[in-house]
C-alpha cells in the first residue's frame, strides 16, 4: 500500500477551509500570497510584506469581532499568518544576512494555492498538443537515445494518460450542459444555452483534433516506433536500466514490469481507448443537438398554442398600421363581421350566474410610458425573426429552383445565421417539408452542427 496523503501534511492542513471557519478569508490570503511570489526568485518573502497584504485583505472584507473590536489590522493579520503556519501553508526563516524573519511558502501550500486556482480558472486544454508531442518525441530520437525511459517512455506515457484525462472531462462537460437544456423553459433561455456550446472553449480543440490534427494522421506513425522501442533488444534493456535507476526499485523484475505497463498502457489508449472516449463524446454531442432542436420545435409550438391567437391579431394590427400615429383597422374588423349562421353555431344558453353583490375593480391609470413600453414589447414579439412563416420564405429562399437543400448550404457566418438554421430544422414539419439528418457534420467559424437535409414533399430524397 502507497503512502497516505494524510500521512505526508500536517492534521490541521483543511481545518481552514472547513464550513466553520472564515474558509473564504483564509482562501483570499493564501492566494494572494502566492501571487506575491510571483515576482520573487524563491517562495521566500519578508514577514511584513505578508503581513501587509493579508491586513489589506481583512480590512476589505471589515471583519467584525465581538471579543476583539479593538485589535487592529495588523494583529489580526499576524494571527492569520500563525495559522497558516499551524496548517501547515506557511513556514518561517531568518535570513542569514540580514536576522529578518521571512515567510516561506511550503510545497503543500503552493500545491494547495494552484489547486484552489484550478478549481476557480480550469485551464484552457489544447487536445492536439498532446498527440503533437507523442509523435514529435518519437520522431527526435536524438534527444531522448541516452535516458529512453526518462525523456521517452514516460512522457509519452504521460502525455496520452493526460489526453485521455482531458477528453474524460470534456465528456462529462457535455453531459452537464445536456442536463441543463432539458430545464430550459424559454427560448431566449435555450439559446443562451446553444451560444454557450458554440462558443464553449473546448469547441475549437476538440474540432482541431478530430478534423486537421486527427489522430488518424499519427497514431499509425506512433504505435510502428513504440513497437520497434518494444522490439529493439539493446534499446528496451537500456530503457528498463533508465527506469530502474531513475525510479528507486528495488530490482531490475520490478522495473521491467514497470516498462512492460507503460508500454501496455499507451498502446492500449491510442489503438482502443481513445476510440471508444471519443465515440462517447460524439454520441452525447449529438444528444446534445438533437436535444437542442427538439426543445426549441417543443418550446416554438408551445408558445404558438398558447398564444397563437394573440399573435395573429397582433400580425394584423402592426401590417394594418398606416404610421406610427395612424391605425387603419378595416381589414382587422373584417375578420369578426359575422355573415352566416348554421346549426352548428348555436349555442344553448347555460344556468346564468346570479350576481348578488356588487363589486368593483380598480383600473390602475396607464401612463404614456407604460403604453409605449407594451407597444414595444408586443412588436417584438410578433416581429420575431425565426417564426414559422419566416423560416418557411427562408428556405424557400435559399432553396431556389431545388427540391431539397442540405445545412451546409445555408449561410452560416454569423450567431443569428446558425439559429435560422436549427430553426429551419424545428418548423421543417410544420411548413410542409420532409427533414432527414445525416451522419456527418459541418463546422463554420467555430460551430458545429449536425448535417441534415431539408426537401420538398414529393422531391427527391
Amino acid at each position: 500500500m502507497g503512502i497516505n496523503v494524510f500521512d505526508r501534511i500536517p492534521e490541521r492542513f483543511f481545518n481552514l477551509l472547513a464550513g466553520n471557519s472564515n474558509y473564504r478569508i483564509n482562501a483570499d490570503c493564501l492566494l494572494e500570497i502566492y501571487r506575491i511570489f510571483e515576482n520573487e526568485i524563491s517562495y521566500k518573502i519578508s514577514r511584513d510584506i505578508v503581513r501587509d497584504t493579508i491586513a489589506s485583505i481583512l480590512m476589505t472584507y471589515n471583519l467584525e469581532q465581538e471579543e476583539n473590536n479593538d485589535v487592529s489590522p495588523n494583529d489580526r493579520a499576524g494571527a492569520v499568518i500563525r495559522n497558516f503556519y499551524e496548517a501547515g501553508w506557511l513556514s518561517e526563516e531568518t535570513d542569514d544576512v540580514t536576522y529578518e524573519k521571512q515567510v516561506v511558502m511550503t510545497e503543500a501550500g503552493i500545491a494547495l494555492a494552484e489547486f484552489l486556482i484550478q478549481l476557480s480558472t480550469p485551464s484552457k486544454e489544447e487536445y492536439s498538443s498532446y498527440v503533437f508531442n507523442i509523435y514529435n518525441r518519437l520522431r527526435n530520437r536524438d534527444q531522448w537515445a541516452g535516458n529512453p525511459y526518462t525523456f521517452a517512455l514516460k512522457p509519452i506515457y504521460n502525455d496520452a494518460k493526460k489526453l485521455a484525462n482531458s477528453l474524460k472531462k470534456l465528456s462529462t462537460s457535455i453531459r452537464s450542459i445536456i442536463e441543463e437544456i432539458v430545464e430550459e423553459e424559454t427560448l431566449e433561455e435555450l439559446t443562451n444555452n446553444l451560444m454557450s456550446y458554440c462558443e464553449g472553449s473546448f469547441i475549437k480543440e476538440y474540432s482541431r483534433l478530430i478534423k486537421e490534427q486527427n489522430i488518424h494522421i499519427y497514431r499509425p506513425a506512433i504505435l510502428k516506433e513504440l513497437e520497434m522501442m518494444r522490439r529493439d533488444k539493446d534499446l528496451y534493456e537500456l530503457i528498463v536500466i533508465d527506469c530502474f535507476d531513475n525510479e528507486g526499485l528495488d530490482d531490475e523484475i520490478s522495473a521491467e514490469q514497470r516498462v512492460i505497463g507503460l508500454f501496455e498502457a499507451t498502446v492500449k489508449f491510442l489503438s482502443n481507448d481513445y476510440n471508444k472516449i471519443l465515440n462517447d463524446i460524439q454520441k452525447k454531442i449529438n444528444i446534445y443537438l438533437n436535444l437542442a432542436v427538439g426543445r426549441a420545435r417543443f418550446l416554438l409550438s408551445h408558445d404558438d398554442n398558447t398564444r397563437g391567437n394573440v399573435q395573429q391579431v397582433l400580425k394584423l394590427m402592426i401590417n394594418s398600421l398606416g404610421s406610427e400615429d395612424e391605425y387603419i383597422y378595416g381589414d382587422l374588423y373584417d375578420l369578426y363581421t359575422q355573415e352566416f349562421i348554421d346549426p352548428a353555431s348555436l349555442r344553448f344558453p347555460g344556468k346564468q350566474k346570479i350576481i348578488k353583490d356588487a363589486t368593483v375593480t380598480e383600473v390602475p391609470d396607464m401612463t404614456q410610458d407604460d403604453i409605449n413600453r407594451a407597444a414595444a414589447q408586443q412588436r417584438k414579439e410578433v416581429n420575431n425573426p425565426f417564426s414559422k412563416e419566416k423560416m418557411k420564405e427562408y428556405v424557400l429562399s435559399v432553396m431556389g429552383d431545388k427540391t431539397e437543400i442540405s445545412a451546409d448550404s445555408f449561410p452560416a457566418e454569423r450567431k443569428a445565421d446558425i439559429l435560422a438554421i436549427i430553426s429551419s430544422a424545428a418548423y421543417s414539419r410544420q411548413n410542409g417539408f420532409d427533414l432527414t439528418t445525416n451522419d456527418d457534420y459541418i463546422e463554420s467559424n467555430g460551430f458545429i452542427i449536425r448535417n441534415f437535409t431539408i426537401s420538398k414533399n414529393g422531391g427527391k430524397k
